[in-house]
């Protein structure tokens, strides 16, 4: 067994995020500018590519991966990559595959994905008013997303939902979403919104809603109890009691969360990130692409965790969005 994957700070990496394709059927305004320019097929990591990377990353010790875009679902085949990590998952070396998407796909996927092994995934879903869920994917409708859910939890898979904070938007829905996702019986993780690309028009300080403020303003209607409990992400989960739901709060922002990170995040042009919110990666393709044998991917990857950081610099201390990276959301995964 090749040695596995500890950082410069001791924190072992287990968990893989691997985005498939920057492409997507919405555009979502704090994820991508409305005409994106999408990257050329040659770039992308072929499906197989994809699986021998993955599979090289378990084979060190990565026990968690999942899979993002843009919306996973829309790369063509992708299914044969999910069938295809199964053997992982059959073999205990994986101990987990999952997805995050916009939910638009799956009423189409949702049976194929849980017989792969897939048993939970992450919807993102910012409102519950039809109109203002056109407005802020610009090209998504929510009943698409709602057959989504549907199909999925028929299917047997755990439903959660991601919702990201956005101040003037769904501040008054904190508390129809809350007791929506009660009743079908979804936890609910709130993002706040990250300075990551070039969105034109969109204004990322006057976006910005403070976790502290969504968890104060839930206090005042549920008894809220923090819980030790961590999913191998960065959120951090209280449980309401009266409805017996997790609620997570993501806080790149307001609270930095880098201190147990063990996670990176791959593109889907094989550049692996050691940090969502550093431009600092490394060019996996080329050691993929230049020998048959996985033994320069592997140098690699492990000279790549090498060069991990201690944390990000996200700030909006001083009304700007100090810390912004230049590339999308999209592009990195997410």
């Amino acid at each position: 067994m090749e040695p596995r994957l500890i950082d410069p700070f001791a924190r072992a990496i287990t968990y893989l995020r691997v985005s498939v394709t920057d492409r997507c059927d919405f555009r979502c305004v704090y994820c991508m500018s409305e005409n994106m320019t999408f990257l050329p097929k040659k770039e992308l990591l072929t499906l197989e590519e994809l699986d021998r990377m993955c599979s090289a990353f378990v084979g060190l010790g990565v026990e968690k991966l999942r899979i993002t875009g843009g919306e996973p679902l829309v790369r063509k085949g992708i299914m044969t990559f999910f069938d295809g990590m199964t053997r992982h998952l059959e073999s205990g070396a994986l101990k987990e595959l999952t997805l995050t998407s916009n939910g638009s796909q799956l009423a189409r996927f949702a049976d194929d994905l849980y017989a792969a092994g897939v048993r939970r995934v992450n919807v993102s879903l910012d409102t519950l008013d039809d109109e203002k869920f056109a407005r802020v994917t610009r090209w998504g409708r929510l009943p698409q997303v709602l057959k989504g859910i549907d199909a999925a939890q028929k299917a047997g898979l755990r439903v959660k939902i991601n919702a990201v904070a956005l101040k003037g938007f769904n501040e008054e829905e904190l508390l129809e979403i809350t007791e929506w996702c009660a009743s079908r019986d979804m936890d609910l993780t709130w993002i706040e919104v990250m300075p990551m690309g070039d969105m034109g028009e969109t204004d990322r300080v006057g976006q910005f809603w403070s976790l502290d403020d969504v968890r104060a303003q839930l206090a005042q209607h549920y008894t809220l109890t923090d819980l030790a409990e961590r999913t191998g992400g960065p959120a951090r989960y209280v449980q309401l009691n009266e409805t017996g739901q997790k609620i997570g709060f993501i806080t790149p922002l307001s609270h930095n969360f880098c201190e147990s990170c063990n996670r990176v995040r791959m593109t889907c042009t094989g550049e692996l990130y050691m940090c969502l919110g550093q431009e600092d990666m490394a060019d996996l393709r080329e050691p993929l692409r230049s020998s048959e044998s996985d033994g320069p991917l592997i140098e690699a990857i492990h000279k790549a965790i090498g060069l991990k950081p201690k944390g990000h610099d996200f700030d909006y201390s001083r009304q700007q969005a100090d810390g912004q990276m230049s590339r999308h959301m999209s592009h990195t995964g997410g």
